[in-house]
């Protein structure tokens, strides 16, 4: 092979690797490794927002902004990296089934079987807006509509009185192209015609997800599917012997990260095993990435100072 045959063969290797890496739906997990996916880094091109390259890589806006907090979201500069946050610890719950979605990070989970496998898809999402919470709980899908008519309801149609009483499908329709409807009717998991919301505090109430991203689950989700809606700003993984934890940034929630990650990790017996110094920085930066906490040193030190994090 010539020098410049070689070239373009890595070449079309490297491009090939970040699509099929931004566009892949399912990974493996067992529970000796719940962190799922690897992180990404892109160049910024010419006259592209975060908000963009967020939903070339299926990420939502506030995992892009968090995990590049010295970028300018709107105007960053062309040329320079930027981080694509495509690894995640999986919830704390207590059983791998249906649809987890955490309301902290702002992303979905759909959990599966295929064959002697244990699957998850994974979809970043929009919620409601403070004063109009998506809820917490367990529930259940019990309806699954193609083309949604949207019925504004009056709180909204007292917001924006010429709102008519139906808006038809169409790209008009907030709903977007499919909806799947819960065992709590006034919420629905959709698509949306205004994408820039995902990764944001924008619906009032149900979950938005990005157009091309709602017919993929509306597809595999069954009706009756278990759905379970949790808050959890931090999570505690493992990938084999290495202990990882991940720190989202929730303002609905008054939390004492500290406390909360130490219970955690004592929950899962991984106290001892772990870095305090790495755990601290971690909790203070809030990057929404999964951080490698283990110690890997043969001493294993205390912690004096619980700092205010």
């Amino acid at each position: 092979m010539t020098v410049i045959n070689r070239s373009v063969f890595i070449l079309i290797f490297c491009i090939l690797f970040v699509i099929s890496s931004a566009s892949a739906e399912f990974y493996p997990y067992s529970h000796t490794k719940t962190v799922i996916g690897f992180p990404l880094t892109y160049v910024i091109q010419k006259n592209e927002s975060l908000i963009e390259i967020a939903r070339k890589f299926s990420i939502g806006f506030n995992e892009i902004a968090a995990a590049n907090p010295s970028l300018d979201p709107f105007v960053p500069e062309e040329g320079l990296p930027v981080k694509i946050p495509k690894s995640w610890i999986l919830p704390e719950i207590e059983q791998y089934t249906g649809i987890v979605i955490n309301l902290s990070e702002m992303r979905l989970y759909y959990f599966f079987s295929e064959k002697s496998s244990h699957l998850v898809r994974t979809f970043p999402i929009g919620i409601g807006t403070e004063g109009n919470d998506t809820p917490e709980g367990t529930f259940t899908v019990v309806e699954k509509i193609v083309d949604p008519s949207w019925y504004p309801p009056e709180s909204i149609r007292k917001e924006k009185p010429d709102l008519p009483k139906v808006v038809p499908p169409g790209p008009d329709n907030p709903l977007g192209s499919h909806a799947i409807r819960l065992s709590r009717g006034t919420i629905l998991i959709h698509g949306t015609n205004r994408p820039f919301g995902i990764g944001r505090r924008v619906s009032h109430g149900c979950i938005r997800l990005y157009p091309e991203d709602i017919p993929k689950l509306f597809q595999v989700v069954p009706v009756k599917t278990p759905v379970t809606i949790v808050k959890q700003p931090v999570k505690v993984g493992m990938i084999n012997n290495d202990v990882y934890i991940e720190v989202h940034r929730d303002q609905s929630l008054t939390i004492n990260y500290f406390d909360e990650a130490v219970r955690l990790l004592r929950k899962k017996t991984l106290y001892h095993r772990i870095d305090k110094g790495k755990m601290i920085s971690a909790l203070r930066q809030k990057r929404g990435i999964p951080v490698n906490i283990t110690d890997q040193s043969a001493t294993k030190w205390g912690l004096k100072i619980i700092p205010n994090l």
